[in-house]
Parts: structure tokens; sequence; C-alpha cells
């Protein structure tokens, strides 16, 4: 049964090109491919940012702190085995954590990984680490190490990757990565990170982008892929799953709460962005990245309560950092 449920999570149930005609000839749809006008609740959210994303989400993880709303993402440890079977001490970047869904199969799956988990609330990690700490008889404390950080605003800490070990990876490739500007680390809420090396922890060997870049403004989101790029050792990879265009939660979006193209925000304040391929390839392709896998996960799922199939879209992807030159 429950081998059943995540084998859904790989299904291909639909095409998406079906879908993408049907949505496209269906005049009740016409306006999600609209270009967005610029509206007053536009440019209040545009001018408060940062506080007001934080602040979203901070209220909407207190508000699902349990309960049934909690899901352990089990399935992408078959989405990306190289989480199960990477060596002994492989260190992975969970950017956006939340309540603790992503990282907890992670550490349940591989008990020699370390997990670096960030999120831009405070209360979030507070809640991921007591999710955690509770789940086992096995204890995940050292391995699982929090620490607040919005890197599409401020980028991420230097004991990640600092400066000196960007410059030198910088002056071994043949192509140059954008600027990204340092933030001076003052994010880190558990200070024993940054006091237990020397310099930095050298880099991370995986970073998980789930659920997470839909969440931030589209202008945000080459700063987040760049800054992902600069922590990850040569040969790391990010693993990528958000939403999907065309899926079912965009099209039941109103009009009056489209933001931006693509782009909604929910009654609770939170966004949401629905990602073509082509925009996913472009933000990793762009900031130096090599792609390895990029496709829609097309499933439908089945409300038994009301009797209705819903066709759910995401996008999987995995990019990797090119390896240092000989």
């Amino acid at each position: 049964m429950c081998c059943k449920a995540e084998a859904e999570y790989f299904s291909k149930d639909f095409e998406w090109e079906e879908l993408k005609a049907e949505v496209e000839a269906n005049p009740s749809l016409r306006y999600h491919l609209l270009p967005c006008e610029p509206s007053s609740l536009s440019s209040s959210i545009h001018s408060t940012e940062a506080e007001a994303d934080i602040e979203a989400w901070k209220r909407f993880h207190i508000r699902h702190f349990s309960g049934k709303f909690f899901k352990e993402r089990r399935y992408l440890l078959k989405e990306f085995p190289e989480l199960v079977s990477c060596g002994q001490n492989s260190k992975v970047l969970e950017v956006g954590c939340g309540n603790g869904s992503t990282a907890l199969p992670i550490l349940r799956g591989n008990k020699d990984v370390i997990v670096y988990a960030c999120d831009c609330s405070n209360e979030s990690l507070e809640r991921a680490k007591d999710i955690i700490g509770a789940t086992s008889v096995f204890s995940f404390n050292h391995r699982f190490r929090t620490f607040c950080c919005d890197p599409s605003t401020n980028g991420f800490p230097k004991w990640l990757a600092c400066n000196p070990c960007r410059d030198n990876f910088l002056q071994k490739q043949s192509s140059a990565l954008p600027d990204v500007k340092e933030d001076s680390g003052t994010h880190v809420t558990d200070s024993y990170l940054s006091e237990e090396w020397d310099c930095c922890i050298r880099g991370v060997d995986f970073v998980t982008l789930i659920f997470t870049l839909s969440a931030i403004q589209p202008e945000k989101m080459a700063r987040s892929i760049e800054e992902c790029f600069a922590v990850l050792k040569p040969g790391g990879m990010v693993l990528f799953r958000d939403h999907g265009l065309y899926d079912m939660t965009m099209l039941r979006f109103e009009p009056d709460k489209r933001v931006g193209f693509r782009e909604y925000m929910r009654l609770d304040g939170t966004r949401s962005y629905f990602f073509c391929l082509d925009t996913v390839r472009d933000l990793f392709l762009g900031a130096g990245f090599t792609e390895l896998e990029l496709d829609y996960c097309c499933v439908k799922s089945v409300n038994r309560q009301k009797g209705k199939s819903m066709r759910r879209v995401w996008v999987h992807g995995k990019f990797q950092k090119p390896a240092l030159s000989s």
C-alpha cells in the first residue's frame, strides 16, 4: 500500500502537452495566459517584499505546525537516489526547510548524511527541530543543523563556502560566475556552526530546492540559484522539485489573485509561481549549472470523498556544478 502510494509520484499519468492544449483552448482559463498588468496589490507586495513574505510563511507554518498537514516527502528518496547512496559525511543544504518534511526523510534514509537546513523564519526552524527531534529513537540532532537565512536577499553565510574557497573555484573555471554579493554571516542562529571549522565547511555536496523557488518573487530567483551554485562543491548537485505550469492548483486561482505572470497570491499572503521547463532551464544554465534531468511529473490524483480526478503537475530537475577543470 505504501509502495503504491509512493510510486504514484513517479507516474506520468497524462501528457503535459495535451493538458496545455486543453487549457489554452478553454476561454474560461484564458486569463492565466495573459500578461499581468501591475496592480495595487502587486505594488504593495513589492514595496515590503521581504517582510511580507517572511511574515506570511511564518504564519503559515505556525498554523500548520501539527496534524495531518505535515507529511514526510519520502518519495524524494526515489526521485533523488543520490541522497541515499552518497558517501559518509556528505553535506546536504535544504533551502526553505519549513517544518522539516524534506529534511526528515533524508536523515532517515541515510545515516551518514549531514543536513544543513535554512529558512527565513526562526519560528519555522524551531518547529522543524522539534518535529525531527521527536520522531525516532535514533537522535538526528548531531546531523541536523539549522540557520536562519534568505538567500534571495542576503545570500548564504560565509561559513558555508567562504570567499577564498569561492575565489579558488572561480580562478580554475574557464567561465566566470556572475557577481554574487556576500553577507556577513550574521544570519547564523547556531553559533557553533561558524566556530566548528577554522575557515568554513568547504561547501556542500547537494542543495535541495523542494517547493521553495516558487515561493519567492521571480526577480529574486536568479540570485537564489547563483547562491546555490556558489556554496556547492565542484561536481555538486541541485535537486529541484516545484510547481509546474497548468497544475490544478494554478487553474483554481481567480483572476484577482494574479500578482504577476504565472505568479499568484493566496489568501494567507503566501505566493506561488508555476514553472515551465524553459524558465527552470534558463535560471540554472544562466548560473553556470549543467542540466542532468528536467521534465514534468504529471500525476492524476483522485479525491475519493468528492469523486473528482485532479491533474497535478510538478517540475523535476537535477543540475550539476561543473567539476574543477584540470
